[in-house]
């Protein structure tokens, strides 16, 4: 499994953390930044990691800020990519079930790190049901194609 990561100034510390996690689970991981505490933009980010995602070059995306939602609003705009923000764990299981969620938005400022390595390892580890939602997801593809 190949997951790519990236956050903003105001994720960096959980990112190192869960990056670190998925180090040691014995996942690939690709840190795409930012490194350093320094104000950066968000988007660029969010955009670096979901195309990475799109491009089938990773299996996931982890993308972290304060609250997941800017770096979820981003990334939903790439074709492919469906984030989602959680912050509990049946949250993470069931946008995996039923959405077949493919970026994991989390913020620094709304979840400690032990909750965030539970969540994350929640979203990684449950399969995507597909059967009734297919249906739904192929509704969210076809966004993709702009032919809905």
């Amino acid at each position: 499994m190949r997951v790519v990561a990236g956050s903003d100034h105001a994720g960096l510390s959980l990112k190192k953390v869960l990056v670190e996690q998925l180090r040691k689970s014995g996942r690939e991981v690709e840190d795409l930044g930012t490194l350093e505490s320094a104000s950066v933009d968000y988007p660029d980010y969010a955009v670096a990691v979901a195309r990475q995602v799109s491009a089938g070059n990773a299996d996931f995306g982890l993308l972290v800020c304060g609250t997941g939602q800017g770096m979820a609003m981003v990334a939903n705009r790439i074709p492919g990519v469906r984030a989602a923000v959680v912050s509990e764990g049946f949250t993470a299981a069931a946008t995996r079930q039923h959405n077949d969620a493919n970026v994991l938005c989390l913020g620094e400022r709304v979840v400690g790190p032990g909750l965030a390595a539970q969540i994350l390892e929640i979203f990684l580890s449950t399969p995507y049901e597909g059967g009734r939602h297919a249906r739904r997801v192929g509704m969210i593809q076809a966004l993709d194609r702009k032919d809905v």
